[in-house]
């Protein structure tokens, strides 16, 4: 069953457009991401799909009903922002359990979901603490319970990691990962992190200026973008792009991803090393190329390279992306 489908959404703030012709369908328990730079309209998107902004021209269906016109809470979605939004006064089962108190819940459906919601996200330790009294992942995890108890179609995300430091990004996101496996419920989800768009996504959406630039598996857009700029978007550190003369190619531009690079002496390229970064697993080598162009390659372990080495970088010919004078990718 599809569980929103959008056709044709265009908005338009004033005279300026910043969503064009958005054509989107996504399936009754997927995980979709949308990516892109910032100001690419990919959390206006997530809005219009809320409700929270009109969609100037276009339709959105959720569950098979067209909702354009419907005010945000007939909907059925729920929503988790990048700020937390919790009642500062209320407890953290006050908070998860206020939006079905207000929608007249009876009292024991209100305590079987408030329970559920917090064997999921293990929060019964706080449950009768205030939300000064937690640490920004525990905030979070309150707020995905806010949205949790009340069983949406449909759960919208918009940036729910930003305001978290490393570390408990990387938790928060393993924790949203395994609730979208306990629920089997549809979740759009908005992040400008590619690493939170790889490792959640069913399917990724690539936004750049208001348009969709392609949609696909994690591995779909990393191994086959369509464009150099979905190229170059997925991927830490990301593709290197390179005039195609200086490898004797005839497209404007080719691209090599780091990881696909090898630092030996029969290969095609000279390189004098500008920077080396030792991560401990792996080992990133900065250098500039005899033409002038800089050039990552990513090296698996440790690597005793040194600033000012001139070096031979080498990939294989199968690895190699080309694309044409507009960016779209010819081989």
């Amino acid at each position: 069953m599809t569980a929103l489908k959008l056709t044709g959404v265009c908005k338009t703030f004033g005279k300026v457009k910043v969503l064009h012709d958005i054509d989107l369908t996504v399936e009754e328990g997927e995980f979709v991401v949308f990516v892109g730079p910032s100001g690419c309209g990919k959390s206006t998107l997530l809005r219009v799909i809320a409700g929270l902004e009109d969609a100037t021209s276009g339709s959105v269906e959720i569950g098979g009903q067209v909702v354009t016109d419907v005010p945000p809470a007939k909907r059925g979605i729920a929503m988790v922002f990048q700020s937390y939004a919790l009642y500062p006064h209320l407890t953290v089962k006050g908070n998860m359990a206020l939006g079905l108190k207000q929608a007249g819940e009876d009292k024991a459906l209100i305590e079987d979901r408030v329970a559920e919601a917090t064997r999921m996200l293990d929060l019964a330790p706080y449950l009768d603490r205030r939300p000064a009294e937690l640490s920004g992942g525990q905030r979070q995890r309150v707020a995905i319970g806010r949205a949790v108890v009340r069983q949406p179609k449909l759960f919208l995300f918009d940036e729910p990691l930003s305001n978290l430091d490393a570390a408990l990004r990387m938790n928060t996101r393993i924790e949203i990962a395994d609730l979208h496996r306990k629920l089997d419920t549809t979740i759009v989800y908005v992040t400008h992190d590619q690493i939170e768009a790889m490792t959640l996504a069913d399917r990724i959406v690539v936004l750049r200026a208001g348009r969709i630039e392609q949609v696909g598996s994690p591995m779909e857009l990393y191994n086959d973008p369509v464009n150099q700029f979905v190229a170059g978007f997925l991927g830490a550190p990301s593709m290197n792009f390179v005039p195609a003369g200086v490898l004797g190619k005839t497209a404007a531009t080719a691209g090599i991803r780091p990881e696909n690079i090898r630092i030996a002496a029969d290969g095609q390229m000279a390189a004098t090393i500008t920077h080396v970064e030792h991560l401990g697993g792996d080992t990133n080598v900065l250098a500039r190329l005899d033409s002038g162009e800089p050039i990552t390659v990513r090296l698996f372990g440790q690597h005793a390279h040194e600033v000012g080495d001139a070096v031979r970088l080498g990939f294989d010919e199968a690895h190699l992306y080309l694309f044409d004078d507009t960016g779209a990718r010819v081989r």
